[in-house]
């Protein structure tokens, strides 16, 4: 190389490098500016994002609102034939269809698109993006398999919660307070009873539905009407989770018409521990795994496996309730924690609350856990506490129940449209109707009929219809289903489910108050019953005056047959039931006869009444009153005159 090549060399690269920190500057400031641009969207979409969740959670507010708005109404009205359950229901189906089909939003796809088969959706994706690995979650569907935009996905899928959210944050109040809320006297008195309806009969309900619901599966398999795999598994997990009856909506009613104690406590015990009973039963078919390829074969040592983890969640559950209950009662007693009341509600709120994550995280149940543990803290921990703080605590569970029941109920009503992969089969929600009628009516007029042979207070046969007519399904019904929707089989349980609480809140729950006042039409067709001029409404007048006859008044004050121990005096009409009167420990009258009897007779001790002739009277007892559900004391009457008003 010659000289003069050796110098236009060495100038060229003395030129290049300048060019080269150019370029390099260049690029670091385009990174830069790229990078900002790309925290600039990101900061916005999340912003976006954050306003729309604010909205949405607006959406519940102004519902339960609303919700509150409409119940009062009601309450002032005397409007009985829909309970806030089913109002909330309703509202929540308005917001469903307003937000399906009255909003549109335009759709955030990003403009790469990289296609890649599967043969399922998995829930979460790890990318590799120039040798950075990114993992994104499954959000839904937003394309079909036509190519067309799914409408409104985005904002669907913003107003449907995760399932656990139901089971860890709602669920635990409405359990803990039907504990703790429990009438203890009442309860134990028909315990016998309130165990054989939730077990012998949830076990009945669940295997009888099953099968009903195998043979329209196979028929809907015949007839071409199937679109996927269910299996007899299939069918009796549905038979489980429609087993679990809520009838919060007829236990309110039975409330305020101060329907008999002992019909109350069969139905609500009932409810309560069939709730505990259902979700470990379903547990226990999902447990069900035969060895082998096919999973879905009869296998006797996977069944007993089944039975096995039944029992043991169960009994496992029941005693971390039990236990909690009663370290916290321990913790209230050895400590002066109630000269702070405030420190002393939140221990008893956080102790309580921790039994359902505790069981929960232990492979328990947190359902039977947290019911448990609210018996035993109204047996024990409850007399530990403050005068405040047993205030506040009550006011405070019942606070919690009534919000998570409504939000509970509004949710559902706007799942019927938000929800995007419902499986409406008209053969299969027939189905499920007659399944469901036949299972309840299998629980309890054949374990009624059994269970009369032994009690000496027998469960008459308008209880057992009342108990029938009140199978409702509600919040644990829906939680069960929505927990998992993944496979067709599980989609379309979860879509007929949603037919199932709404009918039996609406028409069950609606026409509780119309059956339990006209009596099963007595007043209309004989001279029983108490006048109609006195249970129809005022608007009714002139036909309650005409179906009336004058022997009916002639009767009102002798009346008492089985049909009237149903409904005790609610102070608004003529209710019928035995005469009860109260005395004092020096045998003084205390209380006027009849007004706050309670229908039908009982020879248990734990009442400690003495029957004569027809007349109830209440002895003094030294045992406190019910914390949490006592009535307030009667009002003061003068002695009567004569002692052998007494029939002693």
């Amino acid at each position: 190389m010659t000289g003069c090549q050796r110098r236009r060399a060495s100038v060229s690269r003395a030129f290049m490098l300048p060019r080269l920190l150019c370029l390099m500057c260049f690029a670091v400031i385009s990174l830069a500016e790229n990078t900002e641009m790309v925290n600039v969207v990101t900061e916005r979409k999340a912003e976006e994002s954050h306003r729309q969740d604010s909205a949405n959670l607006l959406i519940f507010i102004m519902l339960l609102t609303l919700t509150i708005l409409t119940i009062w109404l009601f309450k002032h009205r005397r409007f009985r034939f829909l309970h806030e359950t089913g109002l909330a229901m309703i509202y929540g189906l308005f917001v469903g269809i307003i937000l399906r089909f009255g909003v549109h939003l335009p759709q955030d796809l990003n403009d790469v698109t990289l296609t890649c088969a599967m043969n399922s959706s998995p829930t979460t994706v790890l990318v590799n993006v120039s040798g950075r690995f990114y993992e994104y979650s499954l959000k839904g569907e937003v394309r079909d398999s036509k190519g067309h935009d799914v409408p409104n996905a985005e904002m669907l899928r913003k107003v449907t919660f995760d399932p656990e959210v139901f089971f860890n944050i709602l669920l635990p109040p409405i359990i803990f307070h039907a504990g703790y809320s429990l009438k203890r006297r009442h309860f134990f008195r028909n315990l016998g009873s309130i165990l054989s309806y939730a077990f012998v009969g949830t076990l009945t309900s669940c295997f009888v539905t099953g099968l009903v619901m195998y043979g329209c599966v196979v028929f809907m398999k015949v007839i071409g009407q199937l679109g996927g795999d269910f299996f007899f598994t299939d069918c009796l997990f549905f038979g489980a989770i429609v087993s679990a009856t809520d009838p919060v909506t007829v236990l309110a009613i039975f409330n305020e018409l101060k329907v008999d104690v002992d019909l109350y406590a069969l139905m609500f015990g009932e409810s309560v521990l069939n709730d505990a009973v259902a979700i470990i039963l379903s547990s226990s078919i999902v447990a069900y795994q035969p060895e082998g390829d096919n999973r879905h074969t009869f296998d006797g040592s996977a069944l007993l496996k089944s039975l096995g983890v039944f029992l043991g969640v169960f009994s496992g559950s029941f005693a971390m309730g039990a236990a909690t209950g009663v370290m916290t009662a321990l913790v209230t007693k050895f400590t002066k924690l109630r000269d702070f009341p405030l420190l002393e509600t939140a221990l008893f709120f956080l102790m309580s609350w921790s039994t359902f994550l505790l069981a929960e995280a232990c492979s328990f149940t947190g359902v039977v856990a947290v019911l448990f543990c609210g018996i035993t803290q109204a047996h024990y921990t409850y007399n530990n506490l403050s005068a405040e703080s047993k205030s506040r605590s009550k006011q405070l569970f019942e606070l919690l129940d009534f919000l998570a029941e409504n939000f509970i109920f509004s949710y559902m009503g706007l799942t019927l449209f938000s929800f995007q992969h419902h499986v409406f089969n008209p053969f299969f929600i027939i189905g499920a109707f007659l399944a469901i009628f036949l299972g309840r009516a299998a629980n309890i007029y054949p374990l009624s009929f059994l269970l009369n042979l032994g009690r000496k207070n027998k469960i008459a046969s308008n209880f057992q219809h009342v108990m029938m007519f009140s199978g409702l399904r509600g919040a644990m019904t829906f939680a069960l289903s929505i927990r998992d929707t993944a496979t067709y089989a599980r989609q379309m349980m979860f879509s007929t489910t949603l037919l199932i609480v709404f009918f039996t809140v609406w028409v069950c729950g609606g026409g509780t108050t119309p059956m339990l006042s006209l009596i099963y039409l007595k007043p209309f067709l004989t001279h029983s019953g108490p006048p109609l001029t006195s249970t129809l409404p005022a608007c009714c007048g002139p036909i309650a005056r005409c179906l009336t006859s004058s022997q009916a008044y002639e009767n009102a004050g002798q009346l008492h047959d089985e049909d009237t121990e149903l409904i005790l005096n609610d102070g608004s009409s003529l209710m019928y039931s035995d005469m009860t009167v109260s005395t004092d420990a020096h045998g003084m009258p205390t209380s006027q006869a009849g007004l706050y009897s309670l229908a039908g007779t009982s020879d248990d001790p734990l009442d400690r009444e003495l029957v004569f002739g027809g007349t109830r009277l209440v002895l003094p007892t030294d045992e406190p009153p019910d914390p949490l559900t006592s009535f307030p004391p009667p009002p003061p009457s003068p002695p009567l005159s004569d002692p052998l008003r007494h029939r002693v």
